[in-house]
């Protein structure tokens, strides 16, 4: 738990800071599109292989390794920053590392509850993992936002890169634990990864959540990480979109808090129609509300992202089998996020092409639209809750 906190709490500055950098260097949200998206299709390509990593070695070792590559990767990024050396292509490559670290972290990060936790408190261990994030993402914003506004953003970086180090290190007591050990594997990479694709066709109601959050990220993603800066450039500050995050953030807390305590046999179904408010971020932005409006959308944002993060994620760790749920949760991450790059690096030209607000405004409707199919489905609805 501590060697995730640390991370959070550095990677709440990384957006922000990395943000900025791009927009003091070139003035551009295309540009800015594109670094973020380098990020997102590295992640998007090796977290097949990440899911195959984290079934077959200990997922601590795996969760160490990650950490080293993405801090020497932002510590890059921050000397280069801090220097005055930065430039496309460097940022371009050195953000596809850091997607490369998250890549190998996520399913071994995710598939670890299920291994160290009894099966009937997996939603109450999801529960406390997300709320633990979410409050020290809430303090890496705001933090972040001051330090970036002050300080400059490479000053940020540099701290991101220094909590990639100290989590490295807590994950690495793990180990000592002799927790997470692992039996050796001797299959083919490709025969794992197969063997994973047939038990995320199994049931249907993963893959149809899995393409509805295909479109649903990348409108996000576009909306937020990209015209989200842009847009406080324009109106209320660089310095206060921190709050934005840490209002979202803040409701993430609440909206995992309401779901620690809800008892209901059809968690995802609760899930699904909760995170239809996400939608309110990117329309409130489009109709250039007060910063004090747009805190409140990110607030119920935020707090319905949370409820189906726990449900779906606590419904994979249910119904999945654990020999193969980092396999799944991989396939699941590559189909939910291989979107986002394309909504980083296209949402750019279409606002400068037709405005920022009218494609706000677009990436809301298609949010609302592909949750109102996901609530339609019978399998979604219907899915069993054990706890």
């Amino acid at each position: 738990m501590a060697g995730r906190v640390i991370s959070t709490f550095g990677n709440a500055l990384a957006p922000i800071a990395l943000a900025f950098a791009v927009l003091d260097i070139t003035h551009s949200a295309a540009k800015l599109g594109l670094v973020v998206g380098a990020r997102s299709l590295a992640n998007v390509l090796f977290v097949l292989v990440g899911g195959v990593v984290a079934d077959r070695l200990p997922r601590f070792a795996v969760m160490v390794l990650s950490s080293l590559v993405a801090a020497t990767s932002q510590a890059v990024v921050a000397t280069t920053v801090l220097s005055g050396v930065a430039n496309m292509p460097l940022l371009i490559s050195l953000s596809a590392i850091n997607g490369l670290a998250s890549a190998l972290l996520q399913p071994a990060s995710s598939a670890l509850t299920s291994e160290t936790v009894p099966r009937e408190l997996l939603k109450q261990a999801n529960a406390i993992k997300r709320l633990a994030s979410q409050l020290t993402i809430i303090l890496g914003a705001s933090v972040g936002s001051l330090i970036v506004a002050y300080f400059g953003p490479g000053t940020a970086l540099a701290i991101d890169a220094a909590t990639f180090v100290l989590s490295g290190a807590c994950f690495m007591r793990l180990g000592r634990s002799g927790q997470t050990k692992r039996p050796p594997e001797r299959r083919s990479l490709l025969h794992d990864l197969r063997v994973g694709f047939y038990e995320f066709l199994a049931q249907n109601w993963i893959w149809i959540g899995v393409l509805v959050f295909f479109i649903f990220n990348a409108a996000w993603a576009g909306a937020i990480q990209v015209l989200g800066p842009v847009v406080a450039d324009e109106t209320f500050g660089r310095r206060f979109w921190g709050l934005v995050v840490a209002a979202q953030t803040a409701g993430m807390a609440v909206g995992t808090i309401v779901v620690l305590r809800l008892r209901t046999k059809h968690l995802l179904r609760v899930g699904a129609a909760a995170v239809s408010s996400a939608c309110l971020l990117p329309f409130a932005m489009g109709l250039a509300l007060p910063l004090g409006l747009l805190m409140a959308a990110g607030f119920a944002a935020g707090s319905g992202l949370a409820m189906f993060a726990v449900a779906w994620e606590t419904s994979l760790q249910e119904h999945v089998a654990e020999e193969k749920l980092a396999r799944v949760m991989s396939y699941d991450a590559a189909g939910s996020l291989v979107a986002i790059p394309v909504g980083q690096v296209t949402v750019g030209p279409a606002a400068d092409a037709f405005g920022t607000q009218p494609v706000l405004m677009v990436a809301a409707g298609v949010m609302a639209v592909v949750i109102a199919v996901l609530l339609t489905n019978s399998t979604v609805r219907r899915l069993a809750h054990n706890g």
